[in-house]
């Protein structure tokens, strides 16, 4: 080939990007609605968001979201403002606020700037008797009184079936001579019940309907059921009324059932969908994420080795006592998400690590792994052991700067008298004494906790339980350490002092073997940020991968099988992939990063928009017969192929050295990355 496409630039229509030009002219107007828009709860909540910036690209202020309002969330993502004057939005929310609901306008303070209607479903409260005879009456779908988020849920969709009755009459008055064409999109069931209301009272609007994740599949997969391998033998009524989740769980199948277009977020999920709502997705819409974000260019590669930094600060003062391995040759694996332990693949992940340990430690590999399991749970503050130790290390850092200090004054006048300094002179008997002092303070006679808090009931602590299991301990004579991190990273954490941001780019590998997980945007943060990680053929980011990248491992996406092997193969399967990453040399690693950073275009959302695109033309479309469905057919059908520096043999990349393997590196790109990043690994 004369030349080879890693970009998917080409794949972007611009013309599909006209601020809403075209929705105008076609008198389109498109809505959102979730239950986390300005309301960060989940994954949704990142989907809407990051998504918000390419969708005003494309409709303008004829795009709105609309979400619960919640006050402590709103006030610092909302600027409220309101809709023109005589805009259908703002007769559409008058009139509900006519009937005694508060609504709040404004936009949201995202990429974008979205206009957005927020709903104070207390607001609304008084009605909840009314709107469940009317869900039963239209819909034969009862709900308990006890559940109160299901009542939230039912008052919400109330709420905004009936503002969308309500802006669809403003509309169509409003232009008469053009039909007004309304979408309105609802994610999972939290917003399914406007999506049933409007559909039960006829009103003339496409509805698409998304699940991320069914509810009971994630029920099933927690209680630890060989889910995809039985999911066909379920009775999917008993399954949901023994959970007690049969009134949702008919809520998110009619929502399914009656939206005109219904749509997942991977194949894995659309096949999941199929089996436990009874209904194939029409279309297939991928998760994406805002790369711009994220873009660092050719930087990206330094901020690796600037935030690796940080960590080997926190690693110098963690296994104080303990520190007799070289940083230089330490590679920092990590996961992090939802505790949950089997769904998150952490039970297989601490297994694989066992193992690995053994690898390296029967052939005197002279590499180290640190693995960072970062899961939240409830502890009782940081423990005593980790503060210690970072505290024992800044000392240490801290004196010998001052004697640094010093010794520079010292030898300055010395040699301004036109003598060499004298070894004595310089290194006085009061700084041997300091320094003495502080390296006495690094002896420990316990082993570096496996643990940065007290966790509570840490003697049932699936991690901790897995640890003990594994014989992971952190002994000297281990060659994988591991720390569980229970609490989300930020700026303000006094023993890594960095943003979660910035602890994946000073990473060298993520690991991410999921059993159940619907997208996983833990491993497409690490692709656009050039980190390469593990997923598996479970997750929909697996399959996405898999579908559009002809050798995803050379890209540094590792793919466990866990939908075909057994648990036992899969272990085995992850344990190889980590233990080869252990073989690989720095300059190689370096190239590796070059290549999965390259892969951040896939993901962005200007690129798997798109998707959202053709689902909302199909949804107008058989509403509106007349509407001319235009589908960008190109959107995903674009396969990365395999780089022409990658060798045929996937062993024959395994190179033992930094100074072996010239050979297999002919990127001019490649080359170039690595004559200015040479040591940032």
């Amino acid at each position: 080939m004369a030349k080879r496409f890693y970009r998917v630039d080409s794949m972007k229509d611009l013309s599909l990007y006209d601020m809403g030009g075209t929705a105008r002219r076609l008198n389109l107007y498109a809505f959102e609605i979730a239950w986390e828009v300005a309301n960060k709860v989940g994954g949704i909540y990142t989907v809407i968001r990051s998504k918000a910036g390419a969708t005003c690209d494309e409709l303008g202020d004829q795009y709105c979201c609309m979400g619960p309002y919640k006050e402590h969330a709103a006030r610092t993502e909302v600027e409220f403002v309101e809709f023109p004057r005589d805009s259908p939005h703002l007769k559409a929310v008058s009139t509900l606020r006519d009937w005694g609901y508060k609504v709040y306008t404004g936009r949201w303070l995202v990429d974008g700037n979205p206009q957005i209607i927020l709903f104070d479903v207390g607001s609304a409260a008084w009605k909840l008797h009314d709107f469940k005879r009317d869900l039963w009456e239209s819909a034969n779908i009862g709900l308990p009184w006890e559940d109160i988020e299901t009542n939230d849920a039912l008052i919400f969709g109330f709420m905004v079936a009936e503002f969308l009755q309500e802006f669809e009459r403003a509309a169509v008055a409003e232009s008469p001579d053009v039909a007004p064409k309304i979408s309105a999109h609802f994610h999972e069931w939290l917003a399914g019940v406007g999506l049933i209301m409007l559909r039960c009272r006829n009103v003339q609007i496409a509805t698409l309907f998304t699940t991320h994740a069914t509810l009971l599949g994630r029920f099933l997969c927690a209680g630890s059921v060989d889910f995809y391998n039985n999911i066909h033998n379920f009775d999917i009524d008993e399954e949901a009324g023994k959970r007690q989740i049969y009134h949702r769980y008919c809520l998110e199948r009619g929502a399914a059932h009656l939206a005109h277009v219904f749509t997942t977020v991977s194949d894995i999920t659309a096949w999941e969908a199929q089996n436990l709502l009874k209904r194939k997705p029409c279309i297939v819409t991928p998760n994406g994420l805002n790369v711009k974000k994220y873009t660092a260019i050719h930087e990206f590669q330094n901020l690796h080795a600037k935030a690796k930094d940080k960590i080997n600060e926190f690693v110098r003062g963690h296994f104080y006592g303990h520190y007799d391995f070289n940083l230089d040759k330490t590679l920092y694996f990590f996961s992090a998400g939802r505790y949950e332990f089997m769904n998150k693949g952490v039970d297989m992940f601490i297994e694989s690590l066992a193992r690995v340990n053994h690898y390296l430690q029967a052939s005197n590999s002279d590499k180290t792994i640190v693995a960072f399991l970062i899961f939240p749970t409830k502890t009782h503050n940081f423990n005593v052991d980790s503060l210690r130790g970072q505290a024992i290390a800044k000392q240490l850092r801290d004196t010998i700067h001052t004697i640094q200090g010093e010794v520079a004054h010292r030898m300055y006048e010395i040699c301004l008298g036109g003598r060499m300094p004298d070894e004595h002179e310089l290194l006085t008997k009061d700084d041997k004494s300091r320094l003495k002092r502080c390296i006495f303070a690094l002896h420990r006679s316990n082993m570096p906790p496996i643990t940065t808090h007290n966790v509570d009931g840490d003697t049932e602590d699936p991690i901790l339980n897995a640890f003990r299991r594994c014989k992971l301990f952190n002994n000297r004579s281990d060659r994988v350490k591991v720390i569980f991190h229970p609490e989300f990273l930020s700026p303000t954490n006094p023993l890594f002092n960095l943003d979660y941001e910035d602890f994946v780019r000073g990473c060298h590998l993520g690991v991410f073997p999921s059993y159940y997980e619907p997208w996983g945007y833990t491993p497409a943060e690490c692709t656009v940020m050039g980190i390469p990680s593990v997923t598996t053929n479970l997750s929909g980011f697996g399959c996405f991968m898999q579908e559009h990248i002809s050798d995803p491992k050379s890209y540094g996406i590792y793919i466990i099988d866990r939908r075909y092997k057994s648990a036992e193969e899969s272990v085995q399967q992850l344990a190889h992939h980590l233990f080869e990453f252990t073989k690989m040399s720095r300059r190689q690693r370096i190239i590796q990063r070059n290549r999965t950073e390259r892969l951040s275009e896939l993901l962005d959302w200007r690129n798997l928009g798109k998707f959202y695109h053709n689902a909302r033309n199909l949804a107008l479309h058989r509403v509106f017969p007349d509407f001319s469905m235009s589908l960008e057919s190109e959107a995903g059908r674009f396969r990365y192929p395999r780089p022409i520096s990658e060798p045929s043999s996937p062993s024959s990349s395994q190179v033992p050295s930094d100074e072996e393997g010239d050979d297999d590196v002919d990127e001019a790109k490649e080359l170039e990355a690595l004559s200015q990043h040479g040591d940032d690994d």
